[in-house]
Formats: structure tokens, C-alpha cells, sequence
């Protein structure tokens, strides 16, 4: 009995464990199956595997890619005619590297765009010429493009419908089709009229932060600035005026005037403002076709300018990109380049799925993109809020003087010149340039004050201004994620997607 007993124990502690290992596995198989969220499903005979709600910049480059790649895309746009608009007519030389890291490089090219080499600046009768940097880091020609915006957009889609896996319809999508907690499609009217459903794993989001995007802006007046290549930014009162060849015949005029001051379009108030309070702000050699637009009877338009910080959706199998998903004060033209951003890192990351059906995996792809996308679209955001509030003019001393500091430190030539006109053309977007830049211009500024000998108003003015300076920056900060911001393995993350994406 002595010398059974240790192969009875044996025995019954095997059947033990193998009772043990089946009871496990089937009850893993039950979760899984209890689990229809995270299952990969079948997907309907004739199904994309994306759908795309807009096709703008954002949503044609983005078919083009995942056609590329070898996806079904279908497109839904609302009017597949040339958009006429007044934003997203300028591409800064990172928009362009990116395009080409996409293989769109030749849709800026045969309409009529414009080169931009950097800006010209003027204040107070003052003026720079500022260029952008020949950075031997800098894989791509250092200079942007300037073009009317529905003429790029048309580019983009003829790029995206001439691969065969792509379907582009004209459409308005009327909602998202859901079902526990997950998209699964769209139900839309067709040209045609007929309302009808359409379905995909993963629908994306990207008809911009307006439903109608047909603004009647465009003006037949032949107009040629002087040196073309430069985009003229004017600090002028209350905000800045910015005006930019965006055909070898139009001219576009930009500025900024806050809400409650706005004079009326209609019965001729705004066109006086622009003559009587504007024009004189605008230097000499701008001022005879800027008086031109006006006398000529151009179409003046008034659109806001939005910022919204980007947030996850909280919906499994759709992701929001572009202007409905992110926004930044529009002064430093960089949308369309985070959309294009944007586009690199998601293709990158859904490129090892071969099914996009399993939602939690996609939702997985949807929080890595979040963290990745945020070296370079936080800097450009904090960037762009941060130089609109530097251009507002005001009668407080510390405020202007970080104004003149501005303008100083762009002008001034070498590595503070070549550093800003870096991260303004998405060149460079790297946090901890934009915080070494941002903190030089501040410095800048209170040497200013304080010169040529400290003064106790100087000292307080001083003391002011670096207050503002970080009530300008830190906030910014904060809501974008310092931590993601500055972190070694998301900056890495950034890059690699970037480079891994230019080898296929």
C-alpha cells in the first residue's frame, strides 16, 4: 500500500490538471465568444473595408493611401464640384515632403500654384525678409506652395479615383450606423436622391468642421504682388493682415478681427473699415492692390476661425481626422500638413492588419495614433495659438514689447531666423525646438525692456511679460500632454512612421 500510494497521488494530481487545462480552454472560448466587439467578423460580399466620409484634402489623400495598400475605400462626399473656399491654400514645405512621402508630390503641380520661399514681414514702416531654411536635415526642397484650394482638392480626388479599389460617390451622409457600441457604417442619400446604407469595419470621418464647404470667395481681378515668393505677413492693428499669390492672377488678403467689432459686409461698413483703418497699415508697396480689391468690388467673406483640441472617440470602429477631429488658430497654415501627418501614421499602423473587422484591435490602432500623432501635431498647435495671440496688438507695454520681440527675432538672421521659419513651415516640429524658440523670443523681449539700463516700470513690465509669456505657452501644453509632447519612445514612434512609410 506504502509504495501505491505515490503512483495513485501521481495519477489522480495528472487528471487533475488535465480536467483543469479543458475546463480553462473552454472557458476562454466562451469569453471570447460572449465577446462580439472583439471578434473579427464577416464581412458582406461587396463591402469596403473603409469608408470615408468627405473627400477633401484629408479624406482623398487618405483613399489614396489605403488604396495603395491594397484596401476597398468607398468615398461619400457631398459635391464632388470644385470647391471654392478660402482656406487651405497654402502648403508649407513639411506638407509637401509629406505629400510626397504619400506619392501625391504631383498634385500641387499644373495648377497655377505658387512658390513660396518664406516670408516678408512688416511693422511700424519696418520690413524683413525671412526665408526658409537650406537644412542639410531636411529631406525636400525648402519652399511651399501657395494655390487656390478646390484646385489641389480636385487633384487629390482624381489621384485617389484612378485606383481601382477606390469608389468615389457623391453623397450626403445623413448618420452613422451603429450597433453595441460600434460603427459599422453610414446611412446616406445618393445623388440620385435615394436614401441607402453602405458598410465597412472602419469608417473615418473627415468632412471638415462645417457641413457646407462652398463659399463664394473667388474675384476675377488680375492682380501680381511684388516678390511673389513671399508670403507678406503684416503685424498690423488689432491683428495681423496677411496677404499671398495664390495663382499668377489672384491675390487672397487675410486678417483677423474679433468678434463683436465686426462691420457689416453688406451695407458697405466693411469695405470702408478695410479702406479707412486697414489700408493705411499696409505697407506702400501692397497698399495699390490691396486699394484695388476693394474699389474693384471683391468679395469680401467673413469665416471664424476655430480651435479644437483633438479627443478619442468613444465609438469602436470610426475615427474622426482633420478639421472635425483637430483645429489650431489658422495664422500659421498648417491644417492641411497635420491632416497629411495624420494620414502617414494611420496607414503605418493599420498596414499588419489584414482584417480590419476585430474592432478592439482597431481601437488599439485608433490610442497608438493618438500618442504618435502628438510630437508633431502639438507643436504645431501650440505653435499656431501661441503666435495669433503674439500678433494681436495692444496698448499695454509688455504685450506690444513681446510683439516687437517677435518681429525682431524673426528678423534678426541666423539660427533664431532659420529655427522659427523651421517650425512655421513644419520643417522642424519638434516640442523642444518650439519651447527653446518660444523662450528666446521671451528673453528677447525683456532685453528689450529693460534696455539700455534696468528701470524699476522696466523690471515690472519685465516680470509681466513673462507671465503672459507662460499664461501663452503653458496651458497649451497642458492640454496637448507635456508627457506625450516630450516623450523620447513617441517622438521615435513619430519618426518611425514617418521613414517607414517613405520605403514602401
Amino acid at each position: 500500500m506504502d509504495l501505491a500510494f505515490p503512483h495513485v497521488f501521481l495519477w489522480t494530481l495528472l487528471a487533475f490538471l488535465l480536467t483543469w487545462t479543458v475546463f480553462y480552454v473552454n472557458n476562454r472560448r466562451k469569453k471570447v465568444a460572449k465577446l462580439p466587439d472583439a471578434a473579427t467578423e464577416v464581412r458582406r460580399d461587396g463591402d469596403a473595408d473603409v469608408i470615408i466620409v468627405g473627400a477633401g484634402v484629408g479624406g482623398s489623400a487618405l483613399a489614396y493611401a489605403l488604396a495603395k495598400d491594397g484596401r476597398r475605400v468607398h468615398v461619400i462626399e457631398r459635391d464632388m464640384r470644385e470647391p471654392v473656399r478660402m482656406m487651405g491654400e497654402f502648403m508649407q514645405p513639411g506638407g509637401r515632403l509629406l505629400l510626397s512621402k504619400l506619392g501625391l508630390e504631383d498634385s500641387l503641380e499644373g495648377i497655377d500654384e505658387q512658390i513660396a520661399t518664406g516670408l516678408a514681414v512688416y511693422k511700424d514702416g519696418q520690413k524683413a525678409l525671412v526665408s526658409f531654411p537650406e537644412d542639410n536635415d531636411f529631406p525636400y526642397e525648402p519652399t511651399g506652395r501657395a494655390f487656390y484650394n478646390g484646385r489641389f482638392v480636385q487633384r487629390l480626388r482624381q489621384k485617389a479615383s484612378s485606383l481601382p479599389t477606390v469608389q468615389l460617390e457623391e453623397g450626403t451622409v445623413k448618420s452613422l450606423i451603429e450597433e453595441k457600441g460600434v460603427i459599422k457604417g453610414v446611412t446616406y442619400k445618393n445623388s440620385a436622391g435615394e436614401e441607402t446604407t453602405a458598410f465597412a469595419p472602419l469608417t473615418v470621418v473627415c468632412d471638415g468642421c462645417y457641413s457646407n464647404l462652398r463659399r463664394s470667395v473667388n474675384d476675377n481681378n488680375n492682380c501680381q504682388l511684388e516678390d511673389p515668393e513671399k508670403l507678406k505677413l503684416i503685424m498690423s492693428k488689432p491683428s495681423f493682415t496677411m496677404l499671398y499669390q495664390i495663382s499668377s492672377t489672384d491675390v487672397r488678403c487675410v486678417m483677423e478681427i474679433f468678434p463683436g467689432n465686426i462691420p457689416s459686409i453688406s451695407n458697405g461698413e466693411m469695405a470702408a473699415y478695410l479702406k479707412n483703418t486697414m489700408a493705411p497699415q499696409v505697407p506702400p508697396e501692397l497698399r495699390k492692390i490691396f486699394l484695388k480689391g476693394i474699389d474693384e468690388g471683391a468679395q469680401i467673406k467673413a469665416m471664424p476661425t476655430k480651435r479644437m483640441e483633438a479627443t478619442l472617440s468613444e465609438k469602436q470602429g470610426v475615427i474622426v481626422l482633420g478639421d472635425a477631429f483637430n483645429m489650431r488658430h489658422p495664422a500659421i497654415a498648417s491644417g492641411m500638413m497635420v491632416v497629411l501627418s495624420d494620414i502617414l501614421i494611420l496607414r503605418r499602423l493599420l498596414q499588419p492588419l489584414r482584417n480590419l473587422s476585430d474592432a478592439n484591435k482597431i481601437s488599439e490602432v485608433i490610442k497608438s495614433f493618438y500618442v504618435i500623432r502628438k510630437p508633431m501635431s502639438a507643436t504645431v498647435n501650440t505653435l499656431g495659438n501661441a503666435f495669433s495671440q503674439v500678433l494681436i496688438a495692444s496698448t499695454d507695454e509688455a504685450k506690444e514689447a513681446m510683439r516687437q520681440g517677435c518681429f525682431d527675432y524673426l528678423s534678426s538672421g541666423g539660427f533664431r531666423t532659420s529655427g522659427m521659419m523651421a517650425l512655421l513651415g513644419g520643417m522642424n516640429p519638434r516640442p523642444l525646438s518650439l519651447i527653446f524658440h518660444l523662450c528666446g523670443i521671451t528673453l528677447s523681449s525683456i532685453g528689450q525692456l529693460l534696455s539700455p539700463f534696468p528701470s524699476p516700470l522696466g523690471i515690472w513690465h519685465s516680470l509681466r511679460l513673462f507671465g503672459l509669456s507662460m499664461k501663452m505657452l503653458v496651458p497649451h501644453l497642458k492640454a496637448e500632454g507635456v508627457s506625450q509632447m516630450l516623450s523620447p519612445a513617441y517622438a521615435a514612434a513619430y519618426r518611425k512612421s514617418h521613414m517607414a512609410t517613405t520605403a514602401l
